[in-house]
């Protein structure tokens, strides 16, 4: 078992590359009582084609990673989550766009809830009834989601700035899409995606270390997993120029919703700590010219154009990156004109120093904070390891930020030649 040391953290990471080919880490944090695990699979929403070594091409309706998500939770002997709350476990899932996360938070009964996540992830039962009664639940999901003026005004913008890659689609897939999903083709992604050479164990909170990699290793050389060469995902060609410059979407609310963002044409090859900081300059960018601490945000509020729900983020892949930026708004073309204004300001006179400086320590105060929640850790550590970096990494990243920096970041990134904009409003305003 290999010891990393984060001497400026006072942290200790534990890992072991198991035979199978599973990444186990654990993170000790002496005095905490509650402890998180997830387990992890890099395989998300985008992944519908993909060839294993050694075998043929394959593509998957859209939105089978979260169908697969959900069946897993079904066992022969009943639902799992019952089986968890028995032992004192509060457990759960999500799939987004590049990964999906299975996990569990508890006080008691630590070994007896590691075991039951590793199990049941790792025992797949799916028929031909329980896959179509599942149709039936998405399909209602769906429907909901597309009623929701929040859902669709985030993935309108993404549908507005890319015209090819799935990152487009919605994680859930489409009613179309998943009723040709089977149970045949569950299998076929769950044996490519879900074998422990693709997925990750990360455990945080009041444990020993030493007895819970034990069990790991006991649990895990009990099973046999056969041999898998290489996962190679295939993408679409994607244009650099954003698919549509506006969406407009018509569903009833009381407010106007209003988001727009930037896309990023791909950087082939970068990856790890490059993309790590490209990532960590690029919010404290966005942070330091729309966050509420901003020049910009408060004259926006004063004139009654935002409200508190307005924010930003930044997404990134190896294959795709975009910022998202809005909410809210009475007028949304007279918000767009005058961030528009303000973003091609700052890019001519650059960056206030002082505003730069401040959103930095105000992003390095938030992971130090983060470091005390094993919750946040356990739910953002499998994000960067398999991005090839570490969330260790990221205090460096921030630190190592420079004001040269971030006016090249916002140079790059804020490119009205790859700017949309996605609106929901009420019919007739």
């Amino acid at each position: 078992m290999q010891t990393i040391p984060f001497t400026r953290l006072k942290e200790t990471l534990y890992h072991e590359k198991l035979p199978n080919g599973l990444n186990v880490y654990i993170l000790p944090k002496p005095g905490f009582h509650k402890i998180y695990a997830t387990f992890s699979t890099r395989y998300g929403s985008i992944d519908n084609r993909f060839q294993v070594e050694g075998k043929q091409e394959t593509s998957v309706p859209d939105g089978i990673a979260h169908f697969l998500e959900h069946k897993m939770f079904e066992e022969p002997t009943g639902d799992i989550f019952a089986t968890f709350a028995s032992q004192g476990a509060s457990a759960n899932a999500f799939t987004s766009f590049d990964r999906t996360v299975y996990l569990f938070s508890a006080t008691e009964q630590v070994n007896e809830n590691l075991t039951t996540l590793l199990d049941f992830v790792q025992n797949p039962y799916f028929t031909d009834q329980n896959v179509e009664k599942e149709k039936g639940i998405i399909g209602q999901e769906i429907n909901m989601y597309r009623d929701n003026p929040d859902w669709r005004v985030y993935f309108g913008l993404i549908e507005a700035l890319y015209r090819n890659h799935p990152v487009r689609i919605d994680i859930a897939g489409t009613i179309d899409s998943i009723s040709q999903i089977t149970k045949e083709t569950l299998y076929e992604c769950y044996h490519t995606f879900y074998h422990p050479s693709n997925m990750s164990l990360f455990v945080v909170g009041g444990v020993d270390p030493q007895a819970v990699m034990q069990l790991v290793r006991d649990n895990q050389a009990a099973k046999t997993f056969p041999p898998q060469g290489d996962i190679r995902r295939f993408f679409p060609d994607e244009p650099e120029q954003v698919a549509e410059e506006t969406k407009r979407i018509e569903l009833p609310v009381s407010l106007p919703k209003c988001l727009f963002g930037f896309k990023e044409p791909v950087r082939q090859g970068e990856g790890g700590d490059a993309a790590l900081k490209r990532e960590m300059t690029t919010k404290i960018v966005l942070d330091a010219l729309l966050g509420p601490s901003s020049r910009l945000y408060q004259q926006l509020y004063d004139d009654g154009l935002i409200s508190d729900q307005f924010g930003h983020e930044y997404n990134s892949n190896s294959n795709y990156a975009f910022s998202i930026i809005g909410g809210e708004t009475k007028d949304p073309d007279e918000l767009v004109n005058r961030i528009r204004a303000a973003l091609e300001q700052a890019k001519s006179e650059g960056i206030d120093a002082e505003s730069f400086e401040r959103s930095k320590r105000k992003k390095i105060g938030g992971f130090m904070r983060m470091m005390n929640s094993p919750e946040a850790m356990a739910n953002e550590f499998t994000k960067y390891e398999f991005k090839q970096t570490s969330l260790f990494n990221v205090l460096d990243a921030y630190e190592s930020a420079t004001l040269d920096d971030a006016n090249r970041r916002l140079n790059e990134h804020a490119d009205f030649g790859r700017f949309a904009v996605s609106i929901v409003r009420s019919p007739g305003t």
